[in-house]
């Protein structure tokens, strides 16, 4: 003989796990943003170690701000250009960059200095092969920031540039 009853207990607390789903409308302190600042990351490290730094440059904002992990920084899109397309033609022979890392996120509540809204943060190695024909190999960082109209307006580059100031040292 079998006998059943019915689950009451079950069937209300459905409706009030998703009632409370419901009322949770206050969005985490960092979430995953969208795939697509993967592929714009990706096509600024391709445009980068090619030295087509017009191209890279053509999704910064005019007002953006490059920092280095040292406190080193430049301020608007003309001083970033100035900087690398001179350092590409006269200091860089060649870049290649591997092993690359992106994870795109959405801060909705800093938790320090960081702006609010969407980054890019990126992990890569950069195997460098400079015009005195020093080569290096080594790992770098970076964060960019995203404004409203997913023109980059800050970056900030994480860095050891004691090997490469060595590497580029007049030798004696």
């Amino acid at each position: 003989m079998l006998a059943a009853c019915k689950n009451e207990a079950a069937k209300t607390t459905e409706p009030a796990i998703a009632n409370a789903a419901e009322a949770t409308k206050t969005p985490p302190p960092v979430e995953f943003a969208d795939q697509k600042y993967i592929d714009m990351g990706k096509k600024g490290l391709e445009q980068f170690a090619s030295g087509d730094i017009d191209g890279w440059l053509s999704r910064f904002a005019d007002n953006a701000i490059y920092r280095w992990s040292s406190g080193d920084s430049l301020a608007g899109k003309a001083a970033i250009a100035k900087y690398w397309k001179d350092r590409r033609m006269n200091v860089v022979d060649s870049l290649h960059f591997s092993n690359e890392i992106f994870l795109p996120v959405k801060v909705n509540q800093p938790q320090s200095v960081e702006t609010k809204g969407t980054w890019l943060l990126n992990w890569y190695l950069v195997n460098a092969t400079y015009k005195n024909k020093a080569k290096l190999s080594f790992w770098v960082h970076t964060d960019m920031h995203y404004n409203n109209d997913d023109m980059v307006d800050e970056m900030i580059m994480y860095i050891d540039r004691a090997p490469i100031n060595a590497a580029l040292a007049k030798k004696k």
